[in-house]
C-alpha cells in the first residue's frame, strides 16, 4: 500500500468517525488513571498531622529537624484531645511514631533542650538518653542494610489464562 492509497483511508475513517453535533456538547469519557485513586494513609501520619499543625514548636514538619521531646508529653497532650480530635490511643500511636527514627534519635544529643507543646525548654537530654537513641540509630542502620541484603521474594509470572481473563474485563 502506497502514501496515497494510505492518506485516502485515513481520510475516509477520520470522515466516518465524525462526530454529530450532540456528541460536541458531551465532555470525552475518560477512564480514572490509576493514580487518581485515594491511597491508605498511615493511621500513625494522621494522628501526626493535627500535633504539627496545633504544635508547630515541638512537632515541626519536615525538612526542619525534630527537637527532643519533653518527658510526659503524652500526659499533656492528652489535654487537648478534643482540639486535636484524636482518640487517646490515635495520641498515643503519633507521639511513639514521632519519637521513633533517625530524624529524632539525631537530636537527642547530650544537653539538648527538651521542648514542651509550645517550644519552651523544660529539660535537658541526659548522657544516657543520648547514648540509647545512638544505640537505637545503630540498630535500625544494621537492620536496614540487612533488609537491602535479602534477595526479593520472586513474584510467580502470571499464566496465559489471568492475562486473558484480565484483558476481557
Amino acid at each position: 500500500m502506497g502514501f496515497e492509497q494510505l492518506a485516502e483511508l485515513r481520510d475516509r475513517l477520520r470522515a466516518e468517525k465524525a462526530p454529530v453535533e450532540t456528541d460536541k456538547a458531551l465532555p470525552p469519557k475518560r477512564k480514572p488513571s490509576p493514580k487518581a485513586q485515594p491511597r491508605p494513609v498511615d493511621p500513625a501520619v494522621e494522628a501526626i498531622w493535627p500535633l504539627q499543625k496545633h504544635f508547630p514548636l515541638a512537632f515541626p514538619v519536615n525538612p526542619a529537624p525534630k527537637a527532643p521531646l519533653k518527658e510526659g508529653i503524652l500526659q499533656d497532650a492528652e489535654q487537648h484531645l478534643e482540639l486535636l480530635g484524636l482518640t487517646r490511643e490515635q495520641l498515643k500511636l503519633g507521639i511513639s511514631t514521632w519519637c521513633r527514627g533517625n530524624r529524632y534519635w539525631t537530636c537527642m544529643v547530650e544537653n539538648a533542650p527538651r521542648l514542651d507543646l509550645n517550644g519552651q525548654a523544660v529539660g535537658v537530654v541526659t548522657a544516657s538518653q543520648a547514648l540509647h537513641a545512638k544505640r537505637q540509630a545503630s540498630r535500625q542502620r544494621s537492620q536496614d542494610r540487612r533488609n537491602r541484603a535479602k534477595p526479593k521474594a520472586a513474584t510467580p509470572a502470571p499464566t496465559a489464562d489471568a492475562v486473558v481473563e484480565q484483558a476481557a474485563e
